[in-house]
C-alpha cells in the first residue's frame, strides 16, 4: 500500500506483528542482544546475515525511526546518528579520503561552515565554498578530486534556496553525489530525491523532534547513486575491516544500500558516534505531528515576515518565497506546501539595536536552536557564526544587523505583538 505522508509518519517502521504486539513503539534500553548460537553470531559479523548485535550500531527503537525517515523521503535507507552535525560529518567522510575535495554552498551553519573550513582539512579533506545560486561558480569548482556537492535547502541563516535540480545536473555529469542538509524543510515540505539529491542529512533536533528535548541526526540514502565509479576508492577497494569486502560490488541484492550500508558498519562503527534509544523515541513521537506542525510554522512565519517588512524599524526582511530574497524564485517552484518557520532580517540600528531587541522579548525565548514549537530568537554574528571572521560572515551575507527568528506554533497575534514590543523598545 502506498500511503500517504501523513499516514507513513504515524506507521511507518511500526510492525505489527511484533510480540508483544505494542500499539506504540517501544523505547529498547539495552546495549546488546543475545545470539541463537555460535553460528548466528559468525555470521551477523561477517555480514551473512542482517540483526541486531549491539546498540552503538542499531536498536529496534532507532531502527523504526531510521525505516520512518527512509519512507517520508521515499529513500532506500537511513542511519541515525547522536547529533545533526556528527550526521554531516559521517556523510562526508563515507565518501572521501585524505587528498579528496568537497563543493559546498557558503551559506552553511555556522558549525557546519567550520567543519569544512578548519576541521576536515586536518584530515586532508579539503572545500572550495561556492555561490549554490551561481551555477557557472559551481561547476567551476568541481575538478577531478571532488567527491560530492553539499548544500542546504534553505541555507542557515540566511534562507537562500537554491535550484536543486539544476545542482543535481551539474553534479551528475561530473559524477558526485549532491548532498542536502534539509533541515530547515523536513520531507514535508521538501522531498529532496524527488529534485535529484542522492543523501539528504537532517538535524533531528530541531522541527522533526520539534520540542527542545533531544539531540539527534540523521541521514537518508536515495540508493540511486552509483559508486563503482573508480574515484569512490570507499566503496571500490577492498575493505581491510571485512575481509576484503568491496561495498559497490559485493552486496548482492543489497547493492543499493552500500552508502548506508557503509556508514553504519564502518564510522559509526568505529567511531560511535550512536544515537540513544530514548532520543530515538523522542523523534518518532515528534514525527507524528510533523505534518500539522509544518503548516503553522509556515503560516505564522509568513504572517510575521509579512509584518516585518512594513515595520519602520526593520531594513529588510528574507524569507523563502518573499520577493527579493534569495532564490525566491526557486522557493516558489520547490517549496509549493510552505515555506517553513524561519525568517530572518535586518533591525536599524545595526548590532546594538539587535542586541535590545533580542533582550527585550518576553514571549520569544533567546536560544541557540531553532525548530522548537515554541518561537526562538538570536543574533547569528555573535552566537551560532560568532567562529567565522568578520570576513566570512561578510562572505556568507551576516551582516551585523541580522536577527534569525525560528518562528512556533503559538498564536501568530502574540507572536507579532512581542515582536513589535522588543522593535520598540529596541528604537527607543
Amino acid at each position: 500500500m502506498n500511503y500517504r505522508m501523513e499516514t507513513l509518519a504515524l506507521h511507518a517502521g511500526l510492525d505489527g506483528q511484533a510480540d508483544p504486539p505494542s500499539r506504540a513503539i517501544p523505547v529498547h534500553r539495552t546495549t546488546a542482544y543475545n545470539f541463537r548460537d555460535s553460528e548466528h553470531a559468525a555470521n551477523l559479523f561477517a555480514l551473512k546475515e542482517l540483526g541486531y548485535i549491539y546498540t552503538r550500531l542499531q536498536n529496534p527503537t532507532q531502527d523504526a525511526l531510521e525505516q520512518r525517515m527512509a519512507a517520508l523521503d521515499g529513500g532506500v535507507g537511513a542511519l541515525a546518528l547522536a547529533s545533526g552535525t556528527s550526521a554531516i560529518f559521517y556523510a562526508i567522510i563515507n565518501l572521501a579520503r585524505a587528498g579528496d575535495e568537497i563543493v559546498a554552498s557558503r551559506y552553511l551553519y555556522g558549525g557546519t561552515y567550520t567543519m569544512f573550513d578548519a576541521i576536515l582539512p586536518q584530515y586532508g579533506i579539503t572545500t572550495r565554498f561556492v555561490d549554490p545560486l551561481n551555477l557557472d561558480e559551481v561547476e567551476s569548482a568541481i575538478n577531478e578530486k571532488t567527491r560530492a556537492v553539499f548544500i542546504e535547502t534553505i541555507g542557515n541563516p540566511t534562507l537562500v534556496v537554491p535550484d536543486f535540480e539544476a545542482l543535481s545536473a551539474i553534479a551528475h555529469r561530473h559524477h558526485v553525489p549532491l548532498i542536502a542538509d534539509a533541515t530547515f524543510t523536513t520531507p514535508f515540505l521538501f522531498r529532496p530525491f524527488d529534485h535529484g539529491v542522492d543523501i539528504a542529512v537532517y538535524s533531528l533536533t530541531k522541527w522533526i523532534g520539534g520540542h527542545g528535548t533531544g539531540i539527534g541526526g540523521i541521514v537518508v540514502d536515495s540508493g540511486k547513486f552509483d559508486w563503482t565509479n573508480e574515484k569512490f576508492a570507499n566503496f571500490v577497494e577492498p575493505d581491510p575491516g571485512y575481509h576484503g569486502l568491496r561495498f559497490a560490488h559485493d552486496l548482492g541484492p543489497l547493492g543499493n544500500l552500500a552508502y548506508i550500508l557503509r556508514m553504519r558498519l564502518i564510522p559509526l562503527r568505529n567511531l560511535g558516534a550512536a544515537i540513544s534509544p530514548d532520543n530515538a523515541w523522542m523523534f518518532l513521537q515528534g514525527i507524528e505531528t510533523l505534518g500539522l506542525r509544518m503548516e503553522r510554522h509556515s503560516e505564522n512565519a509568513r504572517a510575521v515576515a509579512r509584518h516585518l517588512s512594513e515595520h519602520k524599524m526593520v531594513e529588510w526582511v528574507a524569507y523563502p518565497g518573499l520577493s527579493g530574497s534569495g532564490g525566491a524564485e526557486n522557493a516558489h517552484r520547490y517549496l509549493t506546501k510552505g515555506s517553513g518557520g524561519m525568517v530572518v532580517f535586518g533591525i536599524r540600528g545595526g548590532r546594538e539595536a539587535g542586541e535590545r531587541f533580542i533582550n527585550s522579548l518576553e514571549l520569544l525565548s533567546h536560544v541557540a536552536n531553532v525548530g522548537d514549537a515554541k518561537s526562538l530568537a538570536i543574533h547569528p554574528g555573535s552566537t551560532t557564526h560568532s567562529q567565522l571572521s568578520d570576513e566570512q560572515q561578510r562572505e556568507a551575507q551576516l551582516p551585523p544587523e541580522l536577527v534569525r527568528l525560528s518562528i512556533g506554533i503559538e498564536h501568530i497575534d502574540d507572536i507579532i505583538a512581542d515582536i513589535d514590543r522588543a522593535l520598540a523598545k529596541a528604537g527607543a
